[in-house]
């Protein structure tokens, strides 16, 4: 495998985190840098594209340090996830699942499980809706963390 014949010299500048080294072994028959991730010391091959266009920033230590790697996935299910009471910035009900209508002036319900969109209905109040989209959250979710919560090993 040879390294790639870069046409930009990038070595000394920084991209987020990342400062390219030396050009790296050709990826996908695109050039490439080895870089060392000024935020943890590892090294780590990049496209140049990646680099340049600001898709590449870090090794993916700021994602561990996030918490990302702590996310637990069964069956396409994020369990923090549905623990979360956090709410989606453009949400404009105040209820997860809650969506109004403008169109038709009514409030559609949803919920979300195992990678699948279920439709709960059209409801003419918000409190109508919000009420049936709790019971969906306790049917559904409630049930999905306890059942895959208990299968996980006890520690002694």
């Amino acid at each position: 495998m040879s390294n790639s014949k870069a046409r930009i010299d990038l070595r000394n500048q920084m991209f987020g985190f990342l400062k390219p080294l030396e050009p790296g072994p050709n990826k996908d028959g695109r050039t490439t840098w080895i870089c060392r991730c000024e935020a943890c010391g590892s090294e780590k091959v990049v496209k140049t594209k990646d680099l340049r266009r600001g898709k590449a920033t870090n090794c993916g230590c700021q994602r561990k340090k996030r918490g990302v790697e702590q996310m637990q996935y069964i069956d396409g299910t994020c369990i923090e996830m549905l623990k979360s009471t956090k709410l989606r910035s453009n949400n404009t009900t105040g209820h997860t699942g809650v969506y109004y209508d403008s169109k038709k002036d009514n409030y559609r319900v949803e919920i979300m499980l195992q990678g699948k969109r279920h439709y709960l209905g059209r409801y003419k109040t918000l409190p109508e809706a919000v009420k049936v989209r709790e019971t969906a959250k306790e049917k559904f979710h409630e049930k999905f963390i306890e059942e895959h919560t208990e299968a996980e090993p006890q520690s002694t």
